[in-house]
């Protein structure tokens, strides 16, 4: 028993610092970038995030998070560079995730509460700051 309750807090130590490496990592924005880029970078991560989390835990939009970040770069025109940086936040997020969540835990739906608040917030942030009036 004391070594179930030992692996099971391994794995809860592990998620959370899985979630919080993610998180740290910074979304460097490259000189000539527009001022919205490194904003840009962290919402394809958590959508990327999003994409794992969400169906691993019932949620029923599968492919949205895939298609909001199809959307996104359909919006943004990026140029094939940017495209590549965007596309690999995305993907590096969710398979970060992926390795460590392979079922719905706690842990896994604290990350997806924090990813859908910060996400709304990065996107209200963008639209009202450089959006087309």
């Amino acid at each position: 028993m004391a070594g179930r309750a030992r692996r099971a807090l391994a794995r809860l130590l592990a998620a959370g610092i899985a979630a919080t490496l993610v998180a740290a990592v910074p979304a460097r924005a490259l000189p000539g970038d527009p001022p919205y880029a490194e904003s840009l970078m962290r919402l394809a991560e958590i959508l990327g995030g999003l994409h794992h989390l969400r169906p691993l835990c019932g949620a029923p939009d599968g492919q949205i998070w895939r298609q909001k970040m199809s959307a996104l770069l359909q919006a943004q025109d990026p140029t094939p560079e940017d495209r590549k940086r965007l596309v690999e936040r995305f993907n590096q997020s969710y398979r970060s995730l992926a390795e460590i969540h392979r079922t719905c835990t706690p842990a896994a739906i604290e990350i997806i509460d924090r990813y859908l608040a910060e996400g709304g917030r990065l996107t209200r942030d963008i639209v009202s700051r450089y959006g087309r009036p």
